[in-house]
């Protein structure tokens, strides 16, 4: 009967010594979700990083869109894990104003200080924010790698792992070519 089916037609039998075919999906079987931020329209992930004045990269969390400004925020801080305990203050935008970060961040972290940079209302247009261009320049600076510039990656740690390899990256060059 094999010999008289329809070409391009394929049996339901397969040889003994093959293995079963796995159902699995175009991108792997096992991918992080992407989530999708309602404010920027946008499905992906989202990029939470702690910079110091210099705009180097100390900290970084790599999560689903879905998550708020906020409790990203507070997720970046609690991993910490006192590894910066000369912490002092803290600069945020807008997005993290509210009750609900402060308070989060004082069960994590109760000596440090949250300045909110806020934009003022009577400008209009683009207007450079003080302590918040030093973020804005960073983020900036890690886009210009392939990798960052779009959301490739399938798994969140290696987005944060390529995330941490352009951090090296430019500080690397920052320390060996000092202008």
């Amino acid at each position: 009967m094999s010999r008289t089916r329809a070409a391009g037609s394929q049996s339901d039998r397969r040889h003994h010594r093959q293995p079963e075919r796995e159902k699995r999906r175009k991108r792997g079987a096992f991918i992080d979700p992407h989530g999708y931020d309602a404010g920027k329209k946008i499905k992906g992930k989202k990029r939470h990083i702690l910079v110091d004045t210099l705009g180097l990269l100390l900290h970084a969390i790599v999560h689903p869109a879905d998550i708020q400004d906020r409790d990203g925020g507070v997720l970046v801080m609690a991993t910490l894990f006192g590894m910066f305990p000369f912490l002092k203050t803290l600069f945020a935008d807008s997005g993290y104003q509210g009750p609900k970060f402060a308070k989060a961040l004082a069960k994590v972290l109760p000596h440090l200080n949250i300045e909110i940079v806020k934009r003022s209302d009577q400008v209009s247009g683009f207007v450079v924010l003080p302590k918040r261009w030093i973020v804005e320049r960073t983020i900036a600076w890690l886009n210009r790698c392939r990798r960052l510039a779009k959301d490739w990656e399938n798994l969140n740690r290696k987005a944060l792992a390529f995330l941490r390899l352009a951090s090296i990256r430019l500080m690397l060059r920052k320390l060996c070519n000092p202008a």
